[in-house]
């Protein structure tokens, strides 16, 4: 499987700091993946949904470690290139 798109839309909010939209194969996309501030620096929170109870589920997710790395790699390379992109054009 292939990454191959990635759009990035950036936010400038405490933590939240872009969302991407991912294709794959250009056949499959899944959308509202979040790039997020955290502590030990900046990772890809997959798209969720609110439960009944109050917690969170993933809507979409990886189902092994490599296609997880795969994913927030490439997800937080094209982060970066829009925020350079973005400064560029201030």
């Amino acid at each position: 499987m292939e990454i191959t798109e990635v759009r990035v839309t950036l936010r400038d909010e405490e933590r939240l700091k872009g969302f991407a939209n991912v294709t794959f194969d250009n056949a499959f996309v899944i959308r509202g993946m979040k790039i997020i501030q955290g502590n030990a620096g900046y990772f890809v929170a997959m798209p969720s949904r609110k439960r009944p109870n109050g917690s969170y589920q993933d809507v979409a997710h990886p189902v092994n470690r490599d296609m997880r790395r795969l994913i927030e790699k490439t997800v937080l390379e094209a982060y970066e290139a829009e925020l350079k992109e973005h400064t560029s054009l201030v």
